[in-house]
């Protein structure tokens, strides 16, 4: 079957995912602001539900800060293996429609649509029946993005939520880019979108003035990608079997670390975040390393490749506690932590797992 020139794709992401379980599975919490993390003076928010978000709450927050913002912010602890068999069930219903699915973690995912299974030639026709079936089975509301490619999908997915659906045609792209505030174009951080509004670049008509060479004598390679979104060029397919050489989730600190307890409770939910991805992706690594940048911005990083491979959060927390301490303590103030996991194989099933953990 030759592929078309226009494909179909649909983004779609639950709405503060790990929060709304929480609040769906004990009715106590609806309604409320709730965070999901440790509230301990050194914890950190792993999720933040749409009630506390409006107090300015947001994951990776320091929970004494986001209590300080949000007074009457509830607490509550994860349960990774709960919000698992929700993704499970998620993602089952993807299926019925095509098997190019490609996840982006636990809650959210690509899918190319354009031929699907039941023969349906409208994306948003069936982005309307992914949501509606995904509230009859979970009861958690989702979000999705329509659009030609990924990244109009990705961005698109975002500007209606909660429960929202927003579709932006070809014909209609460059009208909406031209008006998307830059900090909303995916792939453009905070330190990014700070530099990109000093130069006078508030949204993707100013961003589309620049050219090629010049963003990336601004920002260098990744300026070719923002030359490219500023016009809604994004030719990457959906893949669910993309080989990864590595995954990881890293962190930038407001201030500065200076002691271990303080690393562990930033590196815990980094951790929690890289093997969400690893389960979602069905792979396991050989080899973890932590990435250290210190105040002076020097960095170092450190690897472990013990013989077995890593999946759960459990195996790749004890990896990442013991490359904090060995061969020593980050000797200076540290800035940013980030955990890798490398040197996959991807999962096999349950009926493998004994095989998998063997040494090697």
């Amino acid at each position: 079957m030759t592929a078309p020139s226009i494909r179909k794709i649909i983004h779609v992401d639950m709405d503060a995912f790990y929060a709304s379980v929480e609040q769906r599975d004990n009715p106590e919490l609806r309604g409320k602001p709730v965070a999901v993390g440790h509230g301990e003076a050194r914890g950190v928010v792993a999720a933040a539900s749409y009630e506390a978000r409006k107090y300015g709450v947001f994951s990776a927050m320091p929970s004494l800060r986001a209590k300080r913002l949000c007074p009457e912010l509830i607490f509550v602890k994860h349960r990774f293996d709960v919000y698992r068999s929700v993704s499970r069930q998620i993602r089952s219903i993807f299926a019925w429609y095509t098997d190019l699915i490609e996840p982006l973690s636990l809650d959210e995912a690509y899918l190319d649509v354009t031929f699907n299974k039941i023969g349906l030639p409208s994306a948003t026709l069936i982005a309307q029946r992914i949501k509606r079936e995904i509230f009859q089975e979970t009861q958690l509301t989702a979000s999705a993005g329509v659009s030609y490619n990924k990244f109009l999908a990705k961005v698109a997915s975002d500007v209606n939520k909660p429960d929202g659906l927003t579709v932006i045609l070809p014909e209609n792209a460059k009208a909406f880019l031209a008006e998307l505030p830059i900090r909303k174009f995916y792939g453009v951080g905070p330190a990014t979108a700070t530099k990109m509004q000093q130069l006078g670049i508030q949204n993707g008509a100013d961003l589309c003035r620049y050219g090629e060479e010049e963003l990336v004598r601004l920002f260098g390679k990744v300026g070719v990608y923002y030359y490219q979104a500023a016009r809604g060029v994004d030719d990457r397919e959906v893949t669910p079997h993309r080989e990864r050489k590595s995954l990881g989730a890293e962190r930038t600190f407001a201030q500065d670390l200076t002691t271990e307890k303080e690393m562990l409770e930033r590196l815990e939910p980094i951790t929690r975040e890289v093997s969400d991805d690893l389960v979602a992706r069905q792979l396991r690594g050989k080899t973890v390393t932590l990435k250290i940048k210190y105040s002076d911005f020097v960095q170092r990083t450190r690897s472990i490749s013990p013989g077995t491979l890593f999946q759960e959060f459990e195996g790749i927390w004890e990896m990442v506690r013991r490359l904090l301490r060995e061969p020593e303590l980050p000797e200076k103030p540290v800035r940013l932590l980030g955990v890798t996991v490398s040197n996959f194989v991807r999962d096999a099933g349950e009926k493998d797992e004994t095989q998998l953990t063997l040494n090697l």
